[in-house]
C-alpha cells in the first residue's frame, strides 16, 4: 500500500478508489487525504477551541492558495469543515443543511468527477446528487455518534413535522418520534440516489465505475436502515458486502 493510500484504507470508498487506473487512483487517494485532514480538524475535541480549529483551517486555505499562485478556486470543502469547526451544528434548517452537504460532499464530488474522467456536464450534476445522497445517508447512519458529540444534523423542519420539540441532541435522538424526521431525510437521500443512477446510466461506463460502487455501498446502508427503522435503540448501518460484491462484478471490471 502506498503512503497516499493509507488514509483511505478504512474508508467505505476504498474499493471504489482501488478499481481506478493508477494515475486516477493516486489522485483520488490524495484528494481523500486532504479531505480527511481538514475533517479531522473540524471534528477535533479536547483542548482545541473553535478559534483554534478555524485558524488551522485557515492555514490550509493559505496552503491551497499558494499552490494556485493567488488564483485559487473557492475553498468550499474547507468552508464546509469550518461550519463544523465554528460551532456544533444543531437542527439546521433545510437550506443550511443543503449548503453544508454541498460543501462537505458535493464539492468533493466536483473534484472527483474530474479525476474519474467525466465532462463538467454530466459530472457536476452527478456530484450534486450523489454527494447529497451520500451525506444524507451519513447523517442518518451517524445520528447517535453525532449526538454524543453535541451535534444534530437533522433539519428543524423535519423534526418539527415529526413532533420532536427539542434541538438538544441527546434528548432528540432518544425521542421515538425522531423516526418520522429520519424518514423525511431518507426520502430525500433516496431521490438523490435515483437521480444519480439516471445520470450514471447515460454516462460513459468507464468514467462512472467508481461512483457506481460508492452509490452501491451507501445505497445498501440506506436500505438497511430503512428496513431496521430509526426508532431507538438503533444499529449503525453497514454496507452490504453481497451488494457491493455484485456491484464490483457488474461495474468494477470492464
Amino acid at each position: 500500500m502506498t503512503q497516499a493510500a493509507a488514509p483511505a484504507a478504512h474508508s467505505s470508498f476504498y474499493m471504489a478508489m482501488r478499481i481506478l487506473p493508477a494515475p486516477r487512483r493516486e489522485a483520488m487517494f490524495a484528494l481523500y487525504g486532504f479531505c480527511r485532514a481538514v475533517d479531522d480538524i473540524a471534528d477535533e475535541r479536547g483542548p482545541a477551541t473553535a478559534s483554534q480549529r478555524l485558524a488551522e483551517l485557515d492555514r490550509w486555505r493559505a496552503d491551497v492558495a499558494g499552490m494556485f499562485a493567488g488564483r485559487a478556486p473557492p475553498h468550499l470543502v474547507i468552508d464546509g469543515m469550518a461550519m463544523d469547526a465554528a460551532e456544533d451544528i444543531r437542527a439546521p434548517d433545510w437550506a443550511t443543511l443543503d449548503l453544508y452537504c454541498d460543501r462537505v460532499a458535493s464539492a468533493v464530488g466536483r473534484l472527483s468527477v474530474r479525476i474519474f474522467g467525466l465532462a463538467p456536464e454530466p459530472g457536476d450534476a452527478l456530484a450534486h446528487h450523489l454527494g447529497r445522497a451520500l451525506q444524507l445517508t451519513n447523517i442518518l447512519r451517524d445520528i447517535d455518534e453525532d449526538a454524543a458529540a453535541g451535534r444534530l444534523y437533522l433539519p428543524r423542519e423535519a423534526l418539527a413535522a415529526a413532533g420532536v420539540t427539542t434541538d438538544e441532541p441527546l434528548k432528540a435522538v432518544a425521542d421515538p418520534k425522531l423516526a418520522g424526521a429520519c424518514a423525511e431525510v431518507a426520502a430525500r437521500a433516496r431521490a438523490h440516489f435515483e437521480k444519480s443512477n439516471s445520470i450514471m446510466a447515460a454516462a460513459p461506463r468507464a468514467a462512472v465505475r467508481a461512483p457506481r460502487l460508492m452509490a452501491a455501498a451507501y445505497g445498501s446502508i440506506l436500505d438497511r436502515m430503512l428496513a431496521d427503522g430509526f426508532a431507538p435503540p438503533r444499529r449503525r448501518g453497514k454496507a452490504s458486502r453481497l451488494r457491493l460484491l455484485g456491484a464490483v462484478l457488474r461495474y468494477g471490471i470492464l
